[in-house]
């Protein structure tokens, strides 16, 4: 890329404001989320160089993941008539949260975003379009996510997004059944253990990376007691699945509202539960996610 090139993408910054909440979105960077700003204090990781999402793309904003989430071996796969052939991504050797968490996206208008690909060339062989747009309202942040299948046979599908909060930060998930590890192909769904166990609201333990399903709405909800600050995430989706990890080497936590589970093509060949999606041509696949901040209630004294 030239150095012309590089600096304009550096340079694109749509900003989106509500009553209370700030967003910064970067068009030609995967159209990730940047900044968020809510009563006036940062709680997304955001790198002081743009250029850090171009560097290190993985643990910075909030990116959006299609047309698969979270990890696929990076071997070639058959899978139906077509095979799949991914390139890895990730230091443990895999594909991870598919094609365009940091490539440019056509600009449809500001907030409103798109993007094309598959095809043999890039490893995902079914082409599709994907489509993301964002709206902030008065404390409100909505985000729809968008797949769609351009092919004349069925092709595997899944999206969602990874944001990075900062911390100190306590998250709740209502859910009832967990997947202890997001790194281990195999891991099976499973009801709660005490560990996996975050219907009332706590810190993230250093080095978890888990998921949970059978989530009530609002599937999660953060406090930053610190801030004063609070905040719901209702997600819609056919099936709505939250991955959070808490990496020892990163000042942030990731939650994430996907429509699979991890490792999703694996599941997907062996009839398994949380799969990828079997979406047929010219059909759709949509995740809605909205994020709600309010000041948290002070305890009386």
């Amino acid at each position: 890329m030239g150095e012309m090139a590089l600096d304009q993408r550096l340079r694109t910054i749509h900003r989106l404001e509500g009553e209370t909440v700030e967003v910064e979105v970067l068009p030609t960077i995967g159209a990730r989320l940047h900044r968020l700003r809510v009563f006036g204090h940062d709680l997304m990781r955001t790198p002081d160089d743009i250029s850090t999402h171009l560097d290190d793309p993985f643990y910075w904003g909030g990116y959006h993941m299609l047309p698969w989430t979270n990890r696929i071996a990076a071997r070639p796969t058959l899978v139906g008539s077509g095979t799949v052939d991914l390139a890895a991504n990730f230091k443990d050797g895999t594909a991870i949260h598919g094609l365009h968490y940091a490539t440019p996206w056509d600009i449809d208008e500001v907030g409103s975003y798109s993007v094309s690909g598959g095809g043999n060339e890039s490893g995902w062989p079914w082409p599709y379009t994907g489509r993301v747009e964002i709206r902030v309202e008065g404390s409100s942040v909505r985000v729809r996510h968008a797949v769609t299948n351009l092919s004349d046979e069925p092709m595997p599908a899944g999206v969602g997004i990874h944001p990075w909060f900062r911390t100190p930060v306590e998250v709740r998930v209502p859910a009832r059944v967990a997947i202890a590890s997001n790194t281990d192909a195999q891991a099976p769904h499973e009801p709660l253990s005490a560990d996996l166990d975050f219907r009332v609201p706590r810190e993230l333990p250093t080095g978890l990376d888990a998921a949970w399903t059978d989530v009530d709405q609002p599937c999660v909800e953060l406090r930053w007691p610190h801030l004063d600050i609070s905040a719901e995430l209702r997600a819609s989706a056919p099936t709505v699945y939250v991955v959070a990890a808490r990496p020892d080497n990163v000042d942030a936590v990731a939650v994430e509202p996907q429509t699979h589970a991890p490792w999703g093509l694996r599941r997907l060949l062996d009839d398994e539960r949380g799969g990828l999606d079997w979406l047929p041509p010219n059909t759709t696949l949509t995740l809605d996610s909205e994020l709600t901040f309010r000041r948290a209630a002070k305890e009386p004294t």
